[in-house]
């Protein structure tokens, strides 16, 4: 066959399978060609560029800055969401956002871990459908939700709406997220409600967070579930930008060692590292640098976030990689 009768061969192929929607079975017996050979003609006449298939993205889906973030951070997912910079919109747009990412990716029988303290997370579970796809699995509180009354109904009610949305069962972590001493931890971490939940921490699929800056958001310092002013200064002190659950991590990612975090009653970041996706829903400028120390920290595999705070992340990072090759032809 010569390379012109090989070339119109394909474009008749081609011609049928996507002009006029044969499937390769139909278009093996009308030529009368193997069907594996069908299916060799199509890809080298994509090869050939006598087929050009391309993807037009809809206004508002950020596809590439996605993809960009997935290879840059060795994530497993990321989701961008175009939203104003109002922080009450942003949240509502993250908290839909992840809505549909638990709707589209939950399995039954899945152990659901979920942090207490997080908007973006209540308007997550604000914006879901009902459905049974966590059916025969769990929904455990992962960082303690006893505090100010008003504050207290948003924690407990965040996990029983979810584990009701997707059919699983609640478990709900019956104590405060910060208490006044260690010792104080100790006795309540004893209690059997507190350490049905706590037994679960090592067991969590799928774990969803906040990612928080030092100062706390509203809703967390109006629980009561915080450090003093100047209990995070001495945080502060000792590096620390931004928390998963009140544990605390550097500019780097690097766990912070510290005598106050013994008296967190919740999730640690090493069990939160086990669980198979763990999903950061943050954005706005205040949580830029938190949100990169937990990517750098490979504390979270897969975020959701906004196009200003993604394009802000990937400009520190490239920002950080040219510095360092700076740095490297310097030393040499």
């Amino acid at each position: 066959m010569s390379r012109l009768d090989e070339l119109r061969l394909m474009a008749k192929v081609a011609r049928m399978y996507y002009d006029l929607e044969l499937r390769q079975q139909e278009i093996s017996e009308r030529l009368n060609l193997h069907q594996s050979k069908v299916s060799r003609l199509l890809q080298r006449a994509r090869k050939a560029n006598i087929v050009r298939i391309s993807v037009s993205t809809p206004t508002g889906i950020f596809a590439e800055m996605e993809e960009a973030l997935q290879a840059r951070f060795h994530l497993k997912d990321a989701v961008v969401v175009d939203s104003q910079a109002e922080e009450d919109r942003l949240v509502r747009d993250l908290g839909a956002a992840a809505a549909f990412y638990i709707e589209s990716t939950v399995k039954h029988d899945s152990v659901i871990g979920i942090s207490s303290w997080s908007r973006s997370l209540l308007a997550m579970v604000e914006a879901m459908h009902p459905s049974g796809a966590g059916q025969g699995g769990k929904v455990v509180q992962i960082l303690g939700g006893v505090g100010s009354a008003g504050s207290q109904y948003h924690a407990t009610s965040l996990i029983q709406r979810l584990a009701s949305l997707i059919g699983a069962s609640p478990v709900l972590l019956p104590a405060p997220g910060v208490v006044g001493s260690t010792e104080a931890k100790e006795i309540l971490i004893r209690d059997p409600s507190v350490r049905e939940a706590a037994d679960l921490f090592g067991q969590v699929d799928i774990a969803l967070v906040g990612i928080g800056s030092l100062e706390p958001s509203k809703l967390l310092a109006s629980s009561g579930n915080v450090f003093s002013p100047q209990e995070r200064e001495e945080l502060r002190h000792d590096g620390a930008v931004g928390d998963i659950c009140l544990r605390f991590f550097d500019q780097d990612g690097c766990a912070i060692r510290s005598a106050l975090l013994g008296r967190v009653i919740g999730i640690e970041l090493m069990q939160l590292k086990k669980a198979h996706r763990v999903v950061g829903v943050a954005g706005g400028p205040r949580k830029v640098e938190a949100i990169l120390a937990a990517l750098k920290g490979a504390w979270i595999n897969v975020l959701i976030t906004d196009r200003q705070t993604a394009e802000a992340l990937l400009a520190f990072e490239a920002k950080e990689a040219r510095e360092h090759q700076k740095r490297r032809r310097v030393g040499k």
